[in-house]
């Protein structure tokens, strides 16, 4: 018996998956990191043998017109203009509640399906208020209100304010009743 119960128990050792660790080959190193620069460039790729090649390869698109006026008060203005139709112009002044910066500008340009976007703005205390031809608009309400949907409204309104008058009255009444004199025994609460 002790001779089964030992084979039984080998042929499940054998048979179960073997877990452990094995050690790498190589020495495992974490990727190099990028040398710090001091100016951030973009879409130039990094490598020295393609710098040429990208350079040659991306349409370069001139800034026709870039003046950017900044005041100590806070108050600033923008105005640019590239070779591609792109047209920014925005100003802003310190005139929001607490000293808040309002921005107010337009921006304009050609979509890549030709169609030309413009868009001015507003932002100020109330938010980000974009205006343009080509944002979407809610559809109007489709219909009417009916009129028992209207006097349901009203009626809900006149009950409101007559629960509010009966509160209110009952409120006067309690205050005008004198609290009962103390006890001079003590009891159980009544």
């Amino acid at each position: 018996m002790k001779i089964v119960v030992l084979a039984a128990l080998c042929m499940v050792a054998m048979g179960a998956p073997q877990y452990g660790y094995q050690t790498p080959s190589q020495p495992v190193r974490p990727p190099p990191q990028p040398a710090p620069r001091s100016q951030p460039t973009y879409g130039i790729p990094a490598s020295a043998s393609t710098r040429q090649s990208a350079f040659d390869s991306v349409e370069q698109i001139p800034i026709l017109r870039d003046d950017r006026v900044h005041e100590d008060d806070g108050s600033y203005t923008v105005d640019v203009e590239t070779g591609n139709g792109i047209i920014l112009a925005e100003s802003g002044s310190p005139d929001g509640p607490e000293g808040t910066i309002v921005t107010a500008g337009e921006f304009s340009y050609t979509a890549p399906d030709g169609t030309p976007i413009s868009l001015q703005y507003v932002a100020d205390e109330n938010g980000f208020q974009p205006e343009g031809d080509h944002l979407p608009v809610a559809p109007e309400f489709p219909h009417e209100i009916p009129q028992f949907v209207l006097d349901q409204i009203a009626k809900a309104a006149e009950e409101d304010a007559a629960a509010a008058r009966a509160e209110a009255a009952s409120v006067r009444q309690a205050a005008s009743v004198p609290a009962p004199a103390p006890s001079l025994y003590y009891g159980p609460p009544q």
